[in-house]
């Protein structure tokens, strides 16, 4: 009986192995044990991005307090804390909630919506290089602002205190830029309707009429008077102190709807990064996806600009430094843009507040100053890596 035992043993034994050499000479196992590694690898990525996100999400919170701590009055976390609950002494809640919540959350919600419409239009148009302003949103709304300033009187000062200077009618100029830069969108989307969208056409009819609204804003300025001159300048100036309560919570508010939008349409960007018959031979409309991203990118981008001015190189800079952080796959990409976007607002912000001057510098002059380099970094960086290829 134990004999019979081992001889099948055997014979089992000895199939397995041969069994086992033909599958691997006929690739077979090889192929199994390809499938297993490609699949630890991808839970090995997306934990590694689920980290990153998590990185990026503890910045952003870093350097909120930061900034809701940073001033002409220091204040350190402990007292922040207690001035957010209602305790402390009554001039610091009333410098956190007044003064400092407001420009907080103005940089939050402008940073994830410049970020964020940079991110889509650099997808949608294939062009690392577009921006909020590709579509000639920002110079429609500087138009906008000078219309309102010149022409209909909004440009006199109501009061000059230090160096700070108030608009007589700030919520006519915010309605005038929303306006122009809304039109302005609905314009470029029209003419290049009937080219069915093509990136090549949506971008060179934003150019040219970003051009056509820069020479109608010369024109407005060369004719005004100096008072009105200088405050059309003054309101070009990316100021976050600008914003109301309310107004920095519809900033996060819309920001929040059209990233649940982007976030939803991720799988169609990234057919459409592969190209465009790629994408509509995977069944996705690509002319539709195209229009009504550029559509709500746009209007985000002029809701931040209506409010707080011009903020340049945010929705420039963020994609770049989120993609090379998580990939081209819009899943994480887009969470990781808004965060970058978010954090490189509120640490200009903080920045513009410690700078050795006697005045608060306009965050869109710290993000200027501080994001050409980058920039330039990135395109250095970026092009040495292509040629290593």
């Amino acid at each position: 009986m134990n004999k019979d035992h081992n001889i099948n043993a055997g014979r089992q034994s000895f199939l397995r192995r041969d069994l086992s050499s033909l599958l691997t000479r006929g690739g077979f196992m090889n192929k199994k044990t390809d499938f297993g590694d490609n699949l630890w690898q991808y839970r090995s990525m997306r934990m590694k991005k689920r980290g990153l996100l998590l990185a990026f999400l503890l910045i952003t919170v870093i350097l909120t307090v930061t900034d809701l701590c940073t001033g002409a009055s220091g204040m350190t976390p402990v007292e922040l804390v207690r001035a957010l609950f209602g305790g402390g002494a009554a001039e610091q809640r009333m410098i956190v909630w007044r003064i400092r919540m407001p420009r907080v959350l103005a940089a939050l919600g402008a940073g994830c919506g410049l970020a964020l419409s940079g991110c889509v239009m650099q997808n949608v148009l294939r062009n690392p290089m577009a921006s909020p302003s590709t579509l000639g949103v920002s110079n429609a709304a500087v138009l906008g602002a000078n219309v309102a300033i010149i022409l209909f009187g909004a440009g006199s000062f109501h009061s000059t205190h230090g160096s700070e200077l108030t608009l007589q009618k700030p919520g006519l100029v915010t309605a005038c830029a929303f306006l122009f830069a809304l039109g302005a969108t609905a314009l470029v989307l029209l003419l290049s309707g009937r080219h069915r969208f093509s990136a090549e056409t949506v971008v060179l009819a934003g150019v040219a009429l970003g051009a056509l609204c820069s020479a109608g804003t010369t024109v407005l300025q060369y004719m005004a008077m100096d008072t009105q001159v200088a405050a059309a300048v003054f309101w070009t100036f990316g100021d976050l102190g600008r914003a109301s309560f309310k107004e920095s919570l519809l900033l996060i508010g819309v920001s929040g709807v059209c990233f649940v939008y982007f976030f939803v349409r991720g799988r169609a960007y990234d057919a459409m990064g592969c190209g465009e018959e790629s994408a509509r031979s995977l069944g996705v409309p690509t002319g539709r996806v195209r229009c009504f991203t550029l559509l709500l990118a746009s209007l985000l981008c002029a809701v931040c600009v209506s409010f707080l001015g011009i903020i340049g190189f945010v929705g420039l800079i963020a994609p770049q430094l989120a993609r090379r952080m998580t990939g081209a796959g819009h899943r994480y990409l887009l969470p990781a843009t808004a965060l970058t976007g978010a954090s490189l607002l509120l640490f200009s912000d903080t920045l513009s507040r410690l700078l050795p001057f006697r005045m608060t510098l306009p965050v869109g002059a710290v993000t200027s100053l501080f994001g050409a380099p980058v920039f330039l970094l990135l395109l250095l960086r970026g092009r040495k890596e292509g040629v290593r290829r």
